[in-house]
């Protein structure tokens, strides 16, 4: 399950505040003389928050703290992209209520159903069985879910109006190279090599789908009775109608395998334990899954691992400004920098 922690001193809010604002809402179904928050202390990006009162539970999400890039972090577009999202694809949790009033904790706001789930992240469950089966069953879940993603009907689910699909691409690499030029520190590698690389290479994409612009397996929730059924698929903040290959790609620059931890800057996925398939057997599941041709995948691949990077980097940019203090922040520099090379290495690029 996952675990929650007492809120962080600096990103406490007035619970009575948003008592007084879900009242307002009509959402009921808890007393506000009982509400308690702790905090889910595994994002690294939108902060989360959980709400309780005696049975009933609910899950709050804001900005991060500090100064945010433009049009990042943006939990209204978020919580309209679940409330338009959730109908056809239901592993999205519900959306309950948007506060867009900054005076209530300081940040706009949502608040959604909570759903339950196992996660697996860098290390597995104390009391896990290693089951080669399993983990093979597991990975065939996680792409059957994002083939049913790839499917949504986004303009029957109104999602039109949340991206632009014609030039996508185009503008991702653009605007890539852009933030990662306004986040870099002095130890940060020079990208002009890769940057026109990316830009020149850039593939024709196939017909738009719904992206969720994070899909790894530590953004699904697990059903612990059967972890080969996905109760929840989590963190939307990205998510967007694009290219369905980049999609794809993230899945697989998370998707570390065995001794590969290094390169991620010490970061790893339970996906080196043995049964879990490896990156060109889950393309392969996935064009077969899908019909997509997955020709160009590793040009995705490669701006897959750049753009992680660039996460990491815009992240360790406000630790090293002073903007956050959380000190899991701190050694994302230098993943962002491994992510970075990694990039140049599937480019070919020196």
């Amino acid at each position: 399950m996952i675990d929650t922690i007492p809120v962080r001193a600096d990103e406490r809010f007035s619970v009575a505040r948003v008592s007084e604002f879900l009242i307002e809402s009509g959402l009921g179904g808890f007393d506000p003389k009982t509400i308690e928050v702790e905090q889910f202390p595994a994002g690294h990006s939108n902060l989360t928050y959980l709400l309780r009162s005696g049975d009933w539970e609910a899950v709050l999400r804001r900005p991060p703290l500090g100064p945010v890039a433009p049009r990042a972090h943006d939990v209204t577009r978020e919580f309209h992209i679940l409330q338009r999202l959730h109908p056809s694809f239901p592993l999205a949790p519900q959306p309950f209520v948007l506060c867009e009033d900054v005076e209530v904790i300081g940040a706009p706001f949502y608040v959604m159903e909570r759903r339950r789930g196992l996660v697996l992240d860098q290390d597995f469950p104390l009391d896990w069985q290693p089951d080669a089966d399993l983990h093979r069953a597991i990975t065939e879940s996680l792409i059957a879910v994002l083939v049913e993603l790839h499917a949504v009907d986004w303009r029957a689910a109104g999602l039109d109006t949340i991206g632009h699909p014609e030039g996508y691409m185009q503008r991702q690499v653009t605007g890539w190279i852009d933030r990662y030029e306004r986040a870099r520190t002095p130890e940060a590698p020079e990208v002009t090599r890769l940057a026109a690389w990316l830009s020149d290479g850039l593939p024709q994409s196939p017909p738009a789908t719904v992206i969720h612009n994070d899909y790894k397996l530590n953004n699904m929730l697990l059903d612990p009775r059967d972890p080969r059924r996905i109760t929840a698929v989590l963190d939307w903040e990205m998510a967007t109608v694009g290219d369905p290959l980049s999609d794809l790609a993230s899945l697989l620059v998370y998707w570390t395998g065995p001794g590969e931890s290094e390169m991620m800057g010490g970061l790893k996925a339970v996906t080196g334990a043995a049964g879990f398939p490896t990156r060109p057997e889950i393309a392969q599941m996935y064009a077969q899954s899908s019909g997509r041709d997955v020709a160009s995948l590793d040009w995705y691949v490669a701006f897959a691992y750049f753009k992680v990077g660039v996460i990491c980097q815009q992240i360790y940019y406000r630790w090293f400004k002073g903007q956050t203090h959380d000190e899991r922040f701190a050694g994302h520099g230098a993943v962002a920098t491994n992510l970075v090379r990694q990039a140049a290495r599937v480019a070919g690029v020196p």
